[in-house]
């Protein structure tokens, strides 16, 4: 590749030297497109509406700007223990992923920097506000509720992002945003990014935002979905999916792996089930308290465990370069979730793949998210765990068997032996004795 082919780095760009050095010890230089986009505009000042899909840099698109201009700007007051920015975004996931990426980008500046959210205690919380931070990442809720308990001050805010838009207005947090973006009724400047732009989030957008430069990443036509990520869906029998999703954990190139589950109580047994077959693996589900959501995430980080499986409560939450596979194994409930559930692989610029098991009673759902997406599989083929099709499909060994190791615990979790205890199990069991005592 040429040099003039190669896009800008974060210094070409004039981003401060504490910055970009903190960023190259993380094998961090050149920018993607959102980010070459936005920081010549966002360096300035000006407002702006950033979109991009899911994966494409968005948070040090505007992660990064905001910390030099908190850092070193002359339009931005000197700091003094109250925050001089604030982050908001939709889940608890998302914030803890946003503030350690910022964390890890200001290592060399002199800012202290804290994340808020809901499920954490207010006292270790408010007692960081107190002793003075810089820049506040946080979930709408809490932001909000720390505000009108007159701890968190918002007067001297300069860099107000909104990430995540779309997700916050599904999520029903438009009233606490609008609260929000009312109590900052002196000059800042705001950052407004949405993967999609619905109608109540431009008319946000035109309520709160001055003069606003639209950046968007792509072309208008671009596809939902990254064309880095090659997309297997077939049609695979309820039964089945469990032996089905063995095999594929099996398959060559296999990394990190998300599976994503329809409902809390699907997430846990297929995390037993696979940890039962001896994979490494941990859950992420609304059923387990926060710390333990937590500990699971970063175990998957740090390569601990190379399978989660989560409910879409984790979609957005998952900022990880390097996850080679998500798996579907129910349908999605709507085309975007579709979009931001596969949008955890193929980021960066790396390859991956995205697989959907669709349930023979979910070819409505996925026959919707079809047409909507326009991927050109009407009607999936249907494979079964031992189809020669789901083999050569992706690349699995010829051996691979039903299980790979002895049982293990699911990470932070029961043991195996209890799974046959799970309350889904029990209610199965006793089903099963009624059935023989009326026989």
């Amino acid at each position: 590749m040429s040099s003039s082919s190669l896009s800008p780095t974060f210094a070409d760009l004039g981003v401060a030297v504490e910055i970009t050095e903190a960023l190259a010890e993380r094998g961090i230089t050149r920018t993607f497109a959102i980010q070459e986009l936005t920081l010549p505009l966002a360096l300035q000042g000006t407002d702006i509406i950033g979109q991009a899909r899911t994966g494409m840099g968005k948070t040090l698109g505007f992660g990064v700007p905001l910390l030099d201009r908190v850092f070193d700007s002359a339009d931005v007051a000197e700091i003094d223990g109250t925050p001089r920015a604030l982050v908001v975004v939709p889940t608890r996931e998302l914030a803890i992923q946003v503030g350690e990426d910022l964390t890890q980008a200001a290592k060399k500046l002199p800012l202290r920097l804290v994340t808020i959210y809901g499920g954490r205690p207010y006292e270790e919380q408010i007692n960081a506000l107190e002793s003075g931070i810089d820049v506040v990442v946080g979930t709408p809720g809490r932001l909000l509720d720390l505000y009108q308990r007159g701890c968190l001050v918002l007067e001297h805010v300069a860099v107000l992002v909104l990430d995540e838009a779309d997700e916050m207005l599904d999520l029903g947090f438009l009233p606490d945003i609008e609260s929000i973006l009312e109590a900052l009724t002196h000059p800042h400047q705001t950052m407004l990014f949405s993967a999609t732009m619905p109608g109540p989030i431009v008319n946000l957008a035109r309520s709160f935002l001055t003069k606003p430069v639209h950046i968007r990443a792509e072309e208008p036509d671009a596809a939902a979905t990254h064309t880095t990520t090659e997309q297997v869906i077939f049609q695979a029998h309820r039964m089945d999916k469990e032996a089905v999703l063995a095999r594929i954990m099996q398959c060559r190139g296999r990394g990190r792996c998300i599976v994503f589950t329809r409902t809390k109580r699907s997430a846990q047994l297929v995390a037993e089930g696979l940890a039962t077959r001896g994979f490494r693996v941990g859950a992420v589900h609304g059923n387990m308290g926060q710390p333990a959501r937590e500990r699971s995430l970063e175990a998957f980080r740090e390569a601990t465990i190379d399978i989660l499986v989560a409910t879409d409560v984790a979609a957005r939450g998952i900022d990880i370069d390097d996850v080679t596979h998500v798996i579907n194994y129910q349908t999605p409930e709507d085309p975007m979730t579709y979009v931001h559930r596969i949008g955890r692989t193929g980021r960066a610029g790396h390859s991956g793949t995205a697989i959907t098991l669709v349930g023979y009673d979910e070819l409505n759902k996925w026959s919707a998210i079809n047409s909507e997406l326009d991927l050109n599989m009407p009607e999936p083929p249907q494979w079964f765990s031992n189809s020669p099709e789901l083999f050569a499909a992706l690349n699995i060994p010829e051996g691979a068997q039903d299980r790979i190791a002895a049982p293990r615990r699911v990470f932070g979790g029961r043991s195996p032996a209890d799974r046959s205890h799970s309350p889904a199990r029990r209610s199965s069991s006793r089903s099963r004795s009624r059935r023989r005592t009326r026989r």
